[in-house]
């Protein structure tokens, strides 16, 4: 026969130490994933801003072209 005390003993509760570890690395794992897909966005965008800053640099240098061609 189960008493009350020993079924409130046994069941888990939202403090139960067991429970909050497992909360805590499922939570762990969805941080690493979300981190890995950021840091892949953020090299993608740092390609993005390389390539976006050389493509301003030959635009600077095509208008200096044109203004000194005109110049003349």
């Amino acid at each position: 026969m189960i008493l009350k005390e020993d079924f409130e003993r046994t069941t888990r509760g939202s403090n139960d130490l067991e429970e909050r570890i497992e909360r805590l690395e499922k939570q762990k794992k969805l941080l690493k994933f979300h981190c890995k897909k950021a840091g892949a966005r953020i090299k993608d965008l740092e390609k993005d801003n390389w390539s976006l800053a050389k493509e301003v640099d030959r635009l600077n240098d095509y208008v200096q072209i044109l203004e000194l061609e005109k110049r003349k």
